[in-house]
Order: structure tokens, then sequence, then C-alpha cells
């Protein structure tokens, strides 16, 4: 089922099916589950919402940046930046943007990749010298007992995307608020009943 329509963006150029690329390696992909969705809570009860998936985010190896819900198109949606380390290799991270579209039955994700290539930690090194040690790292403002995964720092604050115009999490929110402006959603998807939370059928 196609449920979100305007997706293709400016510098994007199709690589497959729903699957979109540019020039910097960022990729842009739309997916539908047609399953209820997993998400923790609904998308009402925000503390519970970001607490859960600042637990389950780094219980993954990652870390949360952001999560609220907004619109997209028509409808309420979940939008998260989250970063990941690459796979693979001892230095770097990999930063996804989503918005995730639930209904009580289903749901639909678009999504936005972008990784670190080349010399990494630049943006971390001059954030952490103009802030200072004490000021950049924080209890996670979600879950401040989280433990493990990737911590929460200063240097991922939107803040800063000014001074670091190419940094992969600067693309990630770029592209995301792009998105925000161009989707639509269909109506026949639109019509579904709505996820209320775990257990929801509409």
């Amino acid at each position: 089922m196609r449920a979100l329509l305007g997706v293709e963006l400016p510098g994007f150029r199709p690589m497959d099916h729903d699957t979109w690329g540019n020039d910097d390696g960022d990729v842009l992909s739309v997916h539908f589950f047609g399953l209820p969705p997993d998400l923790p809570a609904g998308l009402d009860d925000g503390p519970m919402l970001r607490e859960s998936l600042t637990h389950y985010t780094a219980q993954a190896g990652g870390g949360l940046i952001e999560a609220s819900v907004k619109r997209l198109g028509e409808l309420p949606a979940l939008r998260q930046i989250l970063k990941l380390p690459l796979p693979g290799q001892q230095h770097g991270q990999a930063f996804i943007g989503s918005f995730t579209v639930p209904r009580a039955g289903c749901s639909t994700v678009v999504k936005v990749q972008a990784a670190e290539h080349g010399m990494t930690g630049m943006r971390e090194a001059v954030v952490l010298a103009k802030v200072g040690h004490e000021h950049y790292f924080r209890p996670h403002p979600y879950a401040p007992d989280v433990q493990g995964g990737l911590p929460f720092h200063a240097a991922d604050h939107e803040r800063w995307d000014a001074e670091f115009p190419d940094h992969p999490l600067t693309r990630v929110r770029r592209t995301l608020a792009v998105l925000a402006e161009a989707v639509t959603v269909v109506p026949e998807f639109a019509a579904l009943p709505e996820f209320t939370g775990p257990g929801s059928r509409g």
C-alpha cells in the first residue's frame, strides 16, 4: 500500500523501489508495515514514549537525540533522530531521522540515513572546546537513568547545525524539515483507524 506521496526531494535520485540517494551518500527510503505498530505508547503519551524509546535505542547500542510528535501530511507522526556506531569501524557514527505514521493495524515510515566519512569527531571536538567538559556530557533529558549506548551530549544539539552545515546530523535535520513540508498522506491511509497505543484496534 502506498501511504505517502511527494517523497522525491531535490538532490535525491531513485536507487530502488521507494529508495533514493544523493551525492553525500545519504539514503532516503519509505517503508510500509502491515502490522500493528510496535511503539511503546500512544503518540499522546509523550513522556512514556520518549523514555521507552531512549532505553530501547541505548540497548541497541545507539543514542536517541530527539523524539517528538509532529504532523506529516494530515496525520500525527513520531519524528525521531538517533545515532548509531558505524558497523565494523572503531570510529564514526551514522545518523537516522524518521517519521513514523502509525495507524491501528499498520504504519508507514519515511527515513533518511547519513553517515560520517573521512575524518570523524570534528563537530564533537569543537563543541567540547567551546562549552567545556562540565557542560558537554549531560543526563539524557528523556531518561536520566539510561545506561549503555552512545552518550547524550551538547554537540548533537540543533544550535550547532549552522556551524557544521555538511555534517550528517545537520543533513538529516535538513531533510526531515523538507519532508515535513513536501509529504502528503493518501486519503485511503488517513481513513484507517487511528493508533491509540499498544494493543490499539481502532
